[in-house]
């Protein structure tokens, strides 16, 4: 198999796990991440936090960007631009007109662009090696390597518990999550890998 054989069926294993994380977990997982990215936020200046509107199963962000926006923090959602290309994250507070986006997912008419110095990352699957599987397009990873060239940046998966997988396939641009934020916990990857 060649590494985007791999990487589509561990995305089709990652998405029947997840639809079923989310029927089971849909109702209480929100709140739960919510609490947790308070807590991990609590010590901390307010900055720039991108997090993202749900589409398909993903794992429901919007109480924890309410949360945060109402501690202080500027919080942002990622803009596709376009294939081949990096991320752009636009200014989002609770309320705002929003319109239809690339893949379904829910974007600001309007607002300022932001450089996020945390970012709550949608994903499929996630491993023990804190990498994450998306949805193909490499759009993270090119956000990630370009953001910490720029500055220091905590991303952070944000996943149901039952999206980790034992080891996914992954190539030198993949870039690594620092933490995982899941309904069970907030995980930090450690400093000596």
């Amino acid at each position: 198999m060649t590494l985007a054989e791999d990487k589509d069926a561990a995305r089709k294993l990652g998405f029947a796990a997840r639809a079923i994380a989310h029927a089971a977990e849909r109702e209480t997982a929100p709140a739960k991440v919510a609490a947790l990215a308070v807590e991990l936020m609590q010590d901390k200046a307010p900055t720039v936090v991108s997090a993202y509107l749900p589409i398909r199963t993903e794992i429901d962000p919007r109480p924890a960007m309410q949360a945060l926006h109402a501690a202080g923090h500027k919080i942002c959602v990622p803009v596709i631009q376009g294939a081949g290309l990096a991320l752009k994250f636009r200014h989002w507070v609770p309320g705002c007109k929003l319109q239809p986006g690339p893949f379904g997912a829910a974007v600001p008419v309007e607002g300022d662009w932001l450089e996020p110095e945390v970012l709550l990352c949608p994903l499929v699957a996630f491993d023990d090696e804190f990498y994450r599987l998306g949805y193909g397009g490499g759009f993270y990873d090119r956000s990630l390597e370009r953001l910490r060239a720029m500055h220091p940046v905590r991303a952070i998966g944000l996943a149901y518990a039952g999206q980790r997988a034992a080891n996914l396939p992954r190539e030198a641009t993949d870039q690594p999550m620092n933490a995982m934020l899941t309904e069970a916990g907030l995980v930090w990857r450690s400093l000596a890998k």
